[in-house]
């Protein structure tokens, strides 16, 4: 599974690419950082982020899209802006028919490093070691872009696991309903 993770955000957005499946060793297919002037209007912020992401989408072609979820800051202004990226990123994939998961902080470090409390430094530490890098991503935006990808590889594929599971169950009770109502009759 390629799984492109997003690190939304307005002057620094990473992107990271990974390959890999649960069992089996991962690998970094590509990472970078999108960057847009602070002092921009924000619609052509918006618009060379989309078209970045765009472009990562046409050349990588992704399996799946992973972006980290919006959480409450004390920052208002910063909230607003990951938000929006956050959404440029959502579309992208989904113009490209890609499905997308949303990942909180907390859940992309705890399945990176074993602790929802990790700092960035643990966190690019653990992202190195596990896709066998030289030297840590930089800056911090595509570490965390690749351990988001990284964190929708494995709980991606315990995410279908599960679903599977509820479809066979629904199915079975759904088999059962049947022949009851025929035995009613």
């Amino acid at each position: 599974m390629r799984v492109l993770g997003i690190d939304p955000g307005l002057t620094r957005c990473g992107l990271g690419m990974v390959d890999g499946e649960v069992g089996r060793p991962l690998t970094m297919i590509d990472v970078g950082v999108v960057r847009t002037p602070h002092g921009a209007h924000i619609g052509d912020r918006l618009l060379a982020l989309e078209q970045e992401i765009e472009r990562w989408i046409v050349r990588l072609e992704p399996d799946a899209v992973a972006v980290e979820r919006v959480f409450s800051q004390h920052n208002v202004s910063t909230v607003m802006g990951t938000a929006q990226a956050g959404a440029v990123a959502i579309t992208c994939a989904a113009r490209r028919g890609l499905p997308v998961a949303l990942h909180t902080p907390s859940e992309v470090k705890a399945a990176v490093t074993g602790s929802g409390r990790a700092g960035k430094d643990q966190v690019a530490v653990m992202v190195t070691r596990l896709l066998r890098l030289s030297a840590p991503p930089t800056p911090a935006d595509a570490a965390d872009a690749l351990a988001l990808a990284i964190c929708h590889v494995w709980r991606g594929a315990a995410d279908r696991r599960l679903a599977g599971a509820v479809a066979a169950a629904s199915a079975a009770r759904d088999a059962q309903l049947v022949v009851l109502e025929a035995a009613r009759r």
